[in-house]
């Protein structure tokens, strides 16, 4: 089950001329910081991540997640650029990207086949 984005949140100040973030990411619920400043690349792509904080009917069903529809993103090319981040089990060919602080997310993923990560602007706090 997946809810659509209703609006385009606009992003522009938090990007500079090179497409890079220009304050840190960081965890929306604890504060840790994730990524520095010119760390990330901003990248428009759709995406369904599940809801932080939910049950699921089903223990063997990842498709039971209520899943939110996002589209914008700060694409991380190696995984060792994160200041804090944490990691999932693999679905379907995919981590989920998780606060190493607190566990709270996801707040984006990492794809196994690029080896890139992509963490969800509308998941994080920028200060």
């Amino acid at each position: 089950m997946a809810s659509e984005q209703s609006t385009s949140p606009d992003y522009t100040h938090l990007v500079d001329a090179d497409s890079k973030n220009k304050t840190d990411v960081k965890c929306d619920h604890c504060g840790s910081v994730m990524l520095k400043p010119a760390n990330a690349e901003f990248t428009t792509v759709q995406y369904e991540l599940p809801l932080a904080r939910q049950k699921r009917q089903n223990a063997d069903k990842e498709e039971d997640f209520t899943r939110e529809t996002l589209k914008h993103f700060w694409m991380v090319k190696d995984m060792f650029t994160f200041e804090n981040i944490g990691f999932s089990n693999t679905v379907n060919n995919r981590k989920y990207l998780i606060c190493a602080d607190c566990e709270i997310g996801p707040v984006g993923y990492h794809d196994l086949e690029t080896k890139q990560c992509y963490v969800a602007l509308g998941r994080v706090k920028h200060e």
